[in-house]
């Protein structure tokens, strides 16, 4: 991945993928494909072309025709160039919808159907749709394909997960007491820029542990300052080049673990072994959220998520305990090749206080194989 100027895969993977598109259209009746992505939203795009979403890009797929890529701003076109595989990359022009329209017209034969991938704005639909006829949304279809990850993405996942180890690592090393919040997000983050990684995600909590007042990590960072006697719990996801991985640990600061944080790691940690011992091919993922029912056996329950899909997105399946449903649970069974993360958020049912701890997991033959390295259990910094 890294001979390259830019990280890529392999010929052998783009042609796999665009196999399986081929196959997903023909299944839907449509003859050709639009891929959307905007905002570094839509991960269709990258996918199939390796070229990251930016301000726009959309993708123009026929098979057997070399499919064209078009992109947003101009001065994003040659930076595009180098980095997408196997298409022709154009700027889109002054509207790229409106250039979308005008290839579509001319290339939507009688009785044909466009399928559509990624975030498409309502007002862009209803104009392609008035031009060429309706669309077919292929999202869901496009969300099982992702589910099975090759071998070649499971390796870009691992090198996320070493990425996302080496910021909590670096957390422990370098936080000290009066930091806040927002000092932990640029400890993170420095972990892992110069090696290529990104964020995608960094939460935290902190609170104390004799009084405390918050059970989940939060998404946006505050000026809350670390104190001797707190607790700290981060979920950290860092990304590379389209892969994020996932990794949930608790620390205690300058102080040792209360009795009550203590046991609230007992059962996330009682949890998550459960957990995973049910993790195999032929497993349904009604059987996870049944392994987690330690939790409520102890006394707590659950805020965040207990298990959910991940590479490639937020993916089924998107699982709750049975104190904190996320109902329907879906009707799927494991196969290998999925990667899964699990994170039991243990709070106690007043909501005043919580851990955490987990992270990403590849589905094996035989069981799971963990994607981390950074050690589990309650930890302690200074």
């Amino acid at each position: 991945m890294t001979e390259n100027l830019y990280p890529k895969f392999s010929q052998e993977e783009l042609v796999g993928r665009r196999q399986k598109i081929v196959e997903l259209m023909e299944g839907a009746g449509v003859s050709h494909l639009l891929a959307y992505g905007a905002e570094r939203v839509g991960s269709a795009v990258p996918w199939l072309t390796d070229w990251p979403v930016t301000t726009e890009a959309a993708l123009l797929f026929t098979p057997e025709e070399t499919p064209r890529l078009f992109v947003q701003h101009y001065n994003h076109l040659p930076n595009a160039r180098t980095i997408a595989s196997d298409c022709e990359v154009e700027w889109g022009g002054p509207s790229t919808i409106a250039r979308v329209e005008e290839l579509l017209r001319a290339r939507v034969g009688p009785g044909q159907r466009v399928g559509v991938l990624g975030p498409l704005r309502h007002r862009s639909h209803l104009r392609l749709a008035s031009a060429v006829g309706e669309l077919v949304e292929l999202d869901a279809e496009y969300q099982r394909l992702r589910l099975i990850k090759s071998k070649e993405e499971i390796a870009r996942l691992e090198v996320a997960a070493r990425l996302s180890d080496q910021a909590v690592a670096a957390l422990v090393d370098q936080v000290e007491i009066g930091m806040d919040e927002r000092q932990l997000a640029a400890i993170v983050e420095g972990a892992y820029l110069a090696e290529g990684g990104t964020n995608h995600i960094h939460y935290f909590a902190v609170t104390s542990m004799n009084d405390p007042n918050k059970c989940v990590p939060s998404q946006f960072q505050s000026t809350r300052r670390l104190q001797a006697g707190d607790i700290l719990f981060c979920e950290i996801s860092a990304a590379y080049w389209g892969y994020a991985a996932q990794v949930l640990r608790t620390f205690s600061i300058n102080a040792d673990p209360t009795p009550l944080f203590v046991d609230l790691h007992r059962a996330a940690d009682a949890a998550f072994d459960a957990i995973a011992a049910a993790i195999r091919p032929g497993a349904h993922a009604a059987d996870l959220v049944e392994a987690s029912a330690v939790i409520e056996e102890m006394g707590f329950t659950i805020y965040d998520d207990l298990v959910h899909g991940y590479g490639g997105g937020y993916l089924p399946p998107v699982l709750g305990a049975k104190s904190r449903p996320n109902l329907p649970i879906p009707d799927l069974t494991l196969e290998e090749g999925m990667a899964l993360v699990i994170q039991p958020n243990v709070i106690t049912t007043d909501e005043r206080a919580g851990v955490q701890t987990g992270h990403l997991v590849a589905v094996t033959q035989n069981g799971h194989r963990s994607l981390h390295d950074f050690p589990r259990g309650l930890g302690r910094i200074g």
